[in-house]
Parts: C-alpha cells; structure tokens; sequence
C-alpha cells in the first residue's frame, strides 16, 4: 500500500529534493537570509535537508541599512542558535552618501540592495544562490522556475527560463553564469505560516501583534523604528496602533497591519481570512514608476 503525503509533506519533500539537487551540482553554494518568514522557513528546510550534517553553505544577508532593527537582533541569534556562518553586506559608499528610501525611491533600491546583492555574489564566487521567493507573491515571481539561470552580470532574462518538466531540472551553468534557485516556489503564504506552526519554528517577533508606534503615510501604517531618521510630514501625526507585519522590507516602506493576532495559530487564522495581498505592504513594489520585474531583471533577487 503506497502511502498519501499531506499537502504539507508534499511541499517539504519537493523543498527538501531541490536543495539536495543543487547542492550535489554547486560549486559554491549560498543561501540568501533576510530573517523574513519565508527565508526562515527555508534556513530550516535546509537544516532538515543535511541533518545530522550542517547545510554545506553560509547565509547571506544584504544589509540596505533601513532594517528594522529588531530583525537584525532576530537574524544573528538565529545563525547563532543553528550554526550557520552569516555573511553580512552593505553599500557603504551609499551609507556614507545617505542613500535612504525616502529621498531616493529607485535609486536606493539599486544601490542598497541590487548592487550589494550583485557585488556579494561575485565577491564569494557563489554560483547556485538559494532564495525564499514564492510564485504567490506578484506576478512576474510566477515567471520563475525552480532553476533560474543568471547571465552574465546576474541579469534574468524571463523568457530565456528553462523547461522544468516532469520535476526535471537542467542544473549545467557555463562560464558567467549562476543561478537562482527557489524550493519554495509552489508554497502559499498559508503555507509558509502553516508550516512554522506545525514544526514550532520560531519567526521574528515583528509577525506578531503588539503596540508600535505608527504613522499614516501613502496610505500605509508606517511603524517609526528610528525616529531620528524620520521626520514626520506636515499634517502627519504618530500614533499607537496594535499592529504586525505580514511581509518584512526596509521599515520606512514597508506597512503593517492592524491585528490582534498575537500568536502562529491566530496568525495563521487570521491569514487564512485575508483577501488582500500581503505584498500590498510593500509600499516600495511602485517605487517611481518602477516594477519588480524590472528590478529583477537587473539583478534584484
């Protein structure tokens, strides 16, 4: 009698395979860690995927200097507590000129996070670069395949995508190429908090409801993590809202929620209900005209 896997199992198992494939053809493998739910759920597929042994690759963050510092304070402990080594990058030529999301909108992404991403890569030679992204998330992340292959200067080109039929997955790079590798591309949002809940995977704290300091700003709640690097508009007032985040970026751009979900079960109850998206936080998706796909396209993960 041949046994049914969950849904859940279903997905892990898929994680779990992908992983194992594109370690056992990297060169020099990398594992990109924002501290969010999804490359937290990832971080822990992998210590799953190479138990007893630990995942033969570093963690890779790119510091756009604008996290919540909460969520730093979230990442270290977790490389920490699981043993990864954490590879930490920052612009700091665009640190010292002040680039901030504020003043500069498209231009910080590139130079603070596109850039730094691109420079880190070449700097340690990484040729198979795992990512959370889920093809739920917006359109041109449904674009993606599991494999996705980088041209030279890390440019993607979406309709140069490799067929991946019948779970089979073309994993030969030539010279100036790398790719991008996303295990989770089939999981939902659902999923991803399901799963943490069934596997009592710790997730940073900013999930979480709990009163913060907010502001209403371009139609978003604002959480102020630094007052001192933001100065209120005309007619803007702070106020205390009990809010959490479903989505986690740079915080001056990245809206909140207002909930009372405190914990993974009413987090997940609560998502389960949603009929927005929760990339409809990202106020910096539209940044200036701008799209994500274009920001793909060059080099943004």
């Amino acid at each position: 009698m041949t046994a049914t896997l969950s849904h859940l199992s279903r997905l892990e198992s898929e994680a779990i395979y992908i992983l194992r494939e594109a370690v056992a053809e990297a060169r020099k493998p990398v594992m990109l860690f924002s501290a969010g739910k999804d490359s937290t759920v990832l971080a822990h597929l992998a210590l799953r995927a190479f138990f007893p042994g630990r995942p033969p690759f570093p963690l890779l963050h790119i510091d756009s200097t604008w996290e919540f510092r909460s969520l730093l304070r979230f990442r270290d402990a977790f490389a920490r507590e699981h043993g990864f080594k954490l590879i930490v990058h920052v612009n700091e030529e665009g640190r010292a000129a002040g680039l901030n999301p504020f003043d500069h909108g498209d231009r910080y992404t590139l130079e603070m996070r596109t850039e730094p991403l691109k420079a880190a890569l070449d700097l340690g030679g990484f040729d198979i670069v795992f990512g959370g992204a889920r093809r739920d998330e917006e359109k041109s992340r449904a674009k993606e395949r599991f494999f996705s292959v980088r041209a030279k200067g890390h440019i993607w080109e979406p309709r140069q995508q490799r067929p991946e039929l019948w779970n089979l997955y073309n994993t030969r790079l030539v010279s100036n190429q790398s790719a991008r590798v996303f295990p989770l591309s089939n999981w939902t949002e659902a999923d991803i908090w399901i799963y943490a809940l069934a596997n009592d995977i710790s997730l940073a704290p900013l999930y979480f409801a709990a009163e913060r300091r907010v502001v209403l700003r371009d139609g978003g709640l604002i959480a102020i993590d630094d007052a001192a690097r933001m100065p209120l508009r005309a007619g803007e007032t702070a106020e205390i809202k009990t809010v959490r985040f479903r989505t986690l970026g740079c915080w001056p751009v990245t809206a909140a929620v207002e909930s009372e979900a405190t914990d993974l079960r009413s987090v997940v109850q609560e998502t389960l209900a949603a009929s927005a998206s929760e990339r409809q936080g990202r106020i910096s998706d539209g940044d200036e005209g701008g799209s994500l796909e274009q920001k793909k396209r060059e080099g943004y993960f």
